[in-house]
């Protein structure tokens, strides 16, 4: 059998369930992570929220989704047919395979690429497009409005996050997310990560990500006061369903970047603990678990604001934190916790 997976075919069917395997993880967390989000909210305003399909309405995301599945398409007239139908599709798309190059254990990931930050930073990026053809493509002045605004906010944020994730590039030596994973490994354990040395970052992290998924206090493109639904607008059943489980696989992939960058990956913040997926996946359970929180707290921005923060503040501040992680990492300051590659992890 061992030959029959050194051949092509058999290195097919190994990528094959390597991917099948990532994307059921992505899927069923999706279903849990809808249901958290709104169990979350709920308990924040003090109500019950999904309690009555299956045990305590955990199986309300499945309803929900096969209502979705069932109902009629509806393409406004004046749509561009092919457009409208393509946009929910490359968000979603474009959402899953972004997950190829993330680990969740050593040596558990589809492509251990050594350039895996490039590689997200150009599929999220290229994520702004699904959302542009969807307000273009329903030919409606909300819809527009909605994914102008979702573009230049998208792209606004983008900038710092990169900047940010240079810094912790510049400490460990290299683009491959398991190698700045065992760059964060050491006798120390959660003190050992990047979250500690990177600390100003981690927060300025956070925010960029909550902006770049389009998530409240950042939710300017789909702000229901305003632009009724955002660039979802026209869209109904399936389409719709794949732009609202495009948009909560970025946020987990958010979620998991936040993970490997600062917090260690797999590895245990107890020293003595095994490592393992286990808490690599609690850890990004825990950040979405914020998420939800940022949303039912937090009141909106106003869309100026947002620029206002994206420009100059987030990234005059992380233009500088590159500047000062180059001087602290070159003269291995503080131990050289700047410094990773030099020490060996």
């Amino acid at each position: 059998m061992s030959e029959f997976f050194d051949t092509p075919a058999g290195i097919a069917v190994l990528v094959a369930s390597q991917c099948l395997a990532v994307i059921a993880f992505v899927m069923v967390s999706l279903l849990f992570l809808v249901y958290g989000d709104r169990k979350i909210w709920a308990a924040v305003q003090m109500r019950r929220g999904p309690n009555v399909v299956g045990a305590f309405g955990l199986l309300q995301t499945v309803a929900d989704a096969l209502k979705y599945v069932v109902k009629e398409v509806v393409i406004p007239a004046g749509a561009d047919r092919t457009v409208f139908m393509l946009a929910p599709l490359i968000s979603f798309v474009l959402a899953i395979i972004a997950w190829a190059v993330i680990p969740f254990n050593e040596g558990w990931v589809v492509s251990d690429m050594n350039v895996a930050i490039l590689y997200v930073f150009a599929v999220s990026s290229l994520e702004v497009y699904g959302v542009i053809m969807g307000g273009w493509a329903s030919n409606s002045k909300y819809p527009f409005l909605g994914s102008l605004r979702s573009a230049a906010q998208m792209i606004s944020y983008e900038v710092s996050i990169g900047l940010i994730i240079i810094g912790v590039i510049i400490s460990t030596g290299s683009l491959n997310f398991s190698d700045i994973v065992r760059a964060q490994d050491g006798n120390l354990g959660f003190f050992n990560w990047y979250w500690l040395p990177h600390l100003p970052m981690v927060f300025l992290f956070f925010i960029s990500a909550l902006a770049e998924t389009n998530r409240p206090p950042f939710d300017l493109p789909e702000a229901e006061s305003e632009l009724v639904a955002g660039y979802q607008v026209e869209y109904s059943s399936t389409p719709f369903l794949l732009f609202m489980a495009g948009e909560y696989i970025a946020i987990f992939l958010m979620c998991a970047l936040t993970t490997l960058l600062f917090f260690g990956g797999w590895l245990s913040p107890i020293p003595g603990l095994p490592d393992g997926p286990v808490w690599m996946v609690a850890k990004m359970a825990f950040f979405f678990f914020l998420f939800a929180m940022v949303k039912a707290i937090v009141p909106r921005y106003r869309y100026d604001q947002l620029m206002r923060l994206g420009w100059k503040v987030f990234l005059p501040l992380s233009l500088a934190w590159v500047v000062i992680v180059a001087f602290l990492a070159k003269f291995e300051a503080f131990g050289g916790a700047y410094a990773r590659w030099t020490i060996g992890g």
